[in-house]
């Protein structure tokens, strides 16, 4: 093992992330190479840097006239140059700043400065290199974004271990999530869990009472001697649209604790900025009894994960975004933007009050995101999807054969109606169908 590594790892030695780290994570380390020399030479080199493989003229990185004149708010360097490893550092420290505001919790809380990552999903596929062996189950609801299963079962031979997501009364399944996850402890001694509000597909977060039953959940299996890895997927954070369900990412409630629970935040600007392309995201840590040494070794080795994927994250999209937090007026923005898409919520709900689905169409528990579903009964939900498609041109997504997916954060409030009309026909016309 590099001597590297092996000092990273005698840093967290006795705490639950050495205990979780899996074989690749133990050896990743951050090597002090060509980057760490160039980071050296740009401090120190007052003559020539001869170092990193970038041209220059007068000072500056060279810039083609077709690529600067697309971007004039950055300078030659933000648009051009590399950028580190882990981030912009400004960027870092305001992501930062930015979650502690948007999670009051996290205040005089101690947690890792946020990594860059190429966007969330490059999020949960890192902390999978880091934590996950195969055979490895990983805990998360029987309804979960699709992308887990790609990443996590079949790039990295893991097991998805499922819980019915709704208990009987329609709120979070706190008691189901619990045992599988305390099952799947039992086995291994240690557990890995995602929790991904609000959620896609249902667009569902728990209420501040459900939260307060998941954080209860996770202490009583740490409790048993389960060391925890708590992924919070905050892909859609801050689309909440009723008083009641909790504002706050569960990271923030779990950042100190138990000291055998590592929590982990993926996020990003994707749809908290409505940049869905720039595929940029944040990573970050907490754990209670976690000290600056502690963070600085677990970043260090999820640098190397970045570094030998994807060598870093692309510098305009980290700068434009900078540049954007630090704009007066951008909170009223983004404010506006969520109105809107409450608004579509609001009259998706008002139709749904007024015009009840047909017997074959089930609608799940929402309040949040971009999306709500539907669990198809005595019908197929992809023959559903195709029947729209073809005879209606409506675009839904079918998923697990039994379930219907309907993004109304794309269709405008006045043609909710229409929609959802249209998909209540389509499914009553299927079940009389098969009746005969």
């Amino acid at each position: 093992m590099n001597p590297l590594a092996e000092d990273l790892n005698r840093a967290l030695a006795g705490t639950c992330a050495d205990r979780l780290l899996s074989a690749s994570g133990k050896r990743m380390y951050f090597p002090k190479g060509i980057l760490a020399q160039s980071a050296e030479a740009t401090e120190k080199a007052t003559r020539f840097n001869a170092t990193i493989g970038m041209a220059f003229s007068g000072g500056k990185p060279m810039v083609l006239d077709a690529i600067r004149s697309q971007l004039p708010g950055l300078s030659e360097r933000e648009a051009v140059a590399y950028a580190p490893t882990a981030g912009v550092p400004a960027l870092r420290a305001r992501w930062k700043e930015e979650l502690v505001r948007k999670n009051p919790s996290l205040a005089l809380k101690r947690f890792s400065l946020p990594v860059v990552v190429p966007g969330l999903t490059a999020g949960v596929s890192f902390l999978a290199d880091l934590f996950i062996e195969p055979g490895d189950a990983v805990v998360v609801p029987d309804l979960f974004w699709p992308n887990y299963r790609l990443i996590l079962e079949e790039r990295k031979g893991a097991r998805l271990a499922t819980y019915p997501m709704f208990a009987p009364d329609g709120r979070f399944n706190v008691a189901g999530f619990e045992a599988t996850l305390a099952a799947e402890g039992r086995a291994r001694g240690r557990a890995l869990t995602i929790l991904n509000f609000p959620n896609n597909p249902t667009g569902y977060s728990p209420s501040k009472a459900e939260a307060a039953g998941i954080v209860a959940a996770l202490e009583r299996v740490a409790a048993s001697g389960v060391d925890l890895l708590v992924v919070a997927d905050d892909a859609y954070f801050g689309l909440q649209y009723e008083a009641e369900s909790l504002g706050e990412s569960v990271f923030a409630l779990l950042a100190d604790r138990n000291e055998r629970i590592l929590a982990a935040k993926v996020d990003g600007p994707t749809k908290e900025d409505y940049v869905w392309g720039f595929r940029a995201g944040f990573l970050s840590f907490a754990c209670r009894g976690f000290e600056e040494a502690h963070y600085e070794a677990l970043v260090k080795k999820l640098m190397g994960v970045v570094r030998s994927a994807v060598s870093n994250s692309t510098a305009p999209t980290q700068y434009i975004l900078l540049k954007a937090l630090e704009t007066p007026g951008v909170e009223a923005q983004k404010l506006a933007f969520k109105g809107i898409l409450e608004t579509r919520y609001r009259a998706v709900r008002s139709y749904l009050a007024a015009n009840p689905p047909p017997e074959c169409l089930r609608v799940l528990p929402f309040n949040s995101g971009y999306f709500m579903s539907y669990r198809c009964e005595g019908i197929d939900a992809e023959e559903l999807r195709k029947k729209l498609l073809d005879e209606q041109g409506i675009g839904t997504i079918s998923m697990q054969g039994g379930f219907l997916r309907v993004a109304f954060s794309s269709v405008e409030a006045g043609d909710v109606g229409e929609l959802y009309g249209a998909i209540h026909e389509a499914a009553a016309a299927l079940a009389r169908r098969l009746e005969v």
